[in-house]
C-alpha cells in the first residue's frame, strides 16, 4: 500500500516488522525494520529503489495494484545491495526495457549479483540530472563507500527531498514512516547504533561527503532513506547528527567489556567500574559481557566512550574465542580518538592480557600501559592496582 510523502511522491516500500538481523547475523535488530522505495508521479514516472529480495514477489504485485507497471520511466537503483535492488529481478520480467539510472559500480554489482540479463542502464556521477517533467529533475551524488562503491543519493528539486539510501538511515519499523511519529528514544538509539555498527569505519568519507553536500547548496525539506523513519521535521538534524559522529566522537563514558571462566576477570571488570565511578563521579559507566551481550549493542557504547577497558582470562595461551572474534570486530569498526587498559585472570601462563594490549593498539586505540594481571581469583594487590589503570584511562 502506497503512503504519500509530499506531493506526487510516494513511499511503496516493505516494513519488516519481525525482522530480527541483517547482513546474515551480523546486525542485531531488535525493534524491526523497513525497505523504503519511493514512487515519484510527475511528467515522468520514476520507482526510486525496490524493496529486499525475500519480498519481491509481493512488492511487484503490490506495485501493481498502485500503477500500471509499464508507466514507470525510469528506475534509480541507489545502491546494488539486495535489501535495495533484491525485487529488480521480478519487476524487470515485467518492464524489461525500463532505464535503470546508477553508477557504474552499481552495474557491477547488479549483474555480479543477478547476472547479465541485457539491462538497460544509464549510468551517473555526481552533478547529473533527469528531467522528470512539471520543471522537476533529478540530481545525482555519488556516495562512495557510504557504505558501499556502488552507492548513491538522488536529490529531487522541486519539493527538495533527498533520497538518501542508507546515509541517515535507522534499522527500525515505523509504521506511520516519518520521525515526528516516531517514538524518540528509538529513533536516536537506532540511528546510532546503525551509524556505528555500518558506517563509522567509514567516517572520514563520510565528514568529506556532507562538506561536498554543503557546498551543492541544495535546500533540503525532507531525508528519506531506504531504512527507518522519514526526516521530514527538521530533516538537517540528522545530518548535523553525523557531522558529530563522523570527528571521532565521544562522550564522557568508559566502557568496560569482559568476558570470564571463573568469574575472576567478572570480579575485575565490576571493581574498575566501581573505581571509575569513585574517581570520576560524573563519568557513564558500563559493564558488558561479550558472552550475555549483543555484539553491535556494545559497539554502540564504545563508539560513545571516550575510553574501554577489556578483560579475558588466559586460555590455551590466548584469550577466550569470544573475546577473539569480538576484538576482530572492534578493529573492523576503525574507531578513533579513545583510550583502552586490558586485564584479566591466569591460572598457567598469562598471556591474555599482553595480548589483549596488542590487539587494542592495533584496531586503533591508545593503549595504556597500566593493566591488572591476576593469577587464580583477584586478591587484595590486584584490587590495589586498578586506581591507577582507571586514571590511566581518565587522563
Amino acid at each position: 500500500m502506497r503512503k504519500h510523502i509530499k506531493n506526487n511522491v510516494s513511499w511503496v516500500g516493505w516494513i519488516d516488522w519481525e525482522l530480527e538481523s541483517f547482513h546474515g547475523d551480523d546486525y542485531s535488530i531488535f525493534n524491526g525494520s523497513s525497505q523504503n522505495a519511493y514512487l515519484i508521479e510527475e511528467e515522468k514516472t520514476v520507482l526510486v529503489d525496490t524493496v529486499w529480495t525475500p519480498h519481491r514477489f509481493d512488492f511487484v504485485e503490490n506495485l501493481k495494484k498502485e500503477i500500471d507497471l509499464g508507466k514507470i520511466d525510469y528506475i534509480i537503483a541507489n545502491h546494488g545491495e539486495c535489501d535495495h535492488s533484491g525485487s529488480l529481478t521480478a519487476l524487470m520480467a515485467e518492464i524489461p526495457d525500463t532505464p535503470i539510472y546508477c553508477t557504474p559500480a552499481a552495474v557491477k554489482s547488479l549483474e555480479g549479483q543477478y547476472g547479465k540479463h541485457g539491462w538497460n542502464f544509464r549510468t551517473v556521477k555526481t552533478g547529473d540530472t533527469l528531467d522528470i517533467g512539471n520543471g522537476k529533475q533529478l540530481v545525482f551524488v555519488d556516495m562512495k563507500m557510504l557504505h558501499w562503491p556502488d552507492s548513491m543519493a538522488t536529490y529531487m528539486t522541486g519539493d527538495n527531498i533527498l533520497f538518501s539510501n542508507d546515509a541517515f538511515g535507522q534499522h527500525f519499523a515505523v509504521g506511520e514512516l516519518f520521525n515526528d511519529k516516531a517514538d524518540q528514544c528509538l529513533l536516536w538509539k537506532e540511528a546510532l547504533k546503525y551509524y556505528t555498527n555500518i558506517l563509522n569505519p567509514f567516517s572520514a568519507l563520510v565528514a568529506k561527503k556532507l562538506t561536498e553536500l554543503e557546498g551543492m547548496n541544495l535546500d533540503i525539506d525532507i531525508i528519506a532513506p531506504s531504512h527507518g523513519a522519514i526526516w521530514r521535521d527538521s530533516p538537517m538534524q540528522i545530518v548535523k547528527k553525523y557531522a558529530e559522529w563522523s570527528d571521532a566522537y565521544q562522550e564522557n563514558q568508559i566502557t568496560v567489556v569482559y568476558d570470564t571462566m571463573w568469574e575472576g576477570t567478572a570480579k575485575l571488570a565490576h571493581a574498575i567500574a566501581q573505581e571509575v565511578h569513585l574517581q570520576s563521579p560524573d563519568t557513564v559507566v558500563k559493564v558488558l559481557s561479550i558472552a550475555k551481550t549483543d555484539k553491535n549493542e556494545i559497539m554502540t557504547e564504545v563508539f560513545k566512550s571516550r575510553a574501554i577497558a577489556v578483560g579475558s582470562p588466559t586460555c590455551c595461551n590466548s584469550y577466550l574465542s569470544s573475546v577473539a572474534g569480538w576484538l576482530e570486530f572492534l578493529k573492523q569498526l576503525k574507531f578513533k580518538n579513545k583510550k583502552a587498559a586490558a586485564f584479566g585472570c591466569y591460572g598457567w601462563s598469562g598471556e591474555s592480557v599482553k595480548l589483549l594490549q596488542a590487539k587494542l593498539a592495533e584496531a586503533g586505540f591508545d593503549v595504556a600501559e597500566e593493566h591488572v594481571r591476576s593469577l587464580w581469583n583477584p586478591e587484595e594487590d590486584d584490587f590495589a592496582a586498578i586506581p591507577a589503570l582507571v586514571k590511566s584511562l581518565l587522563q
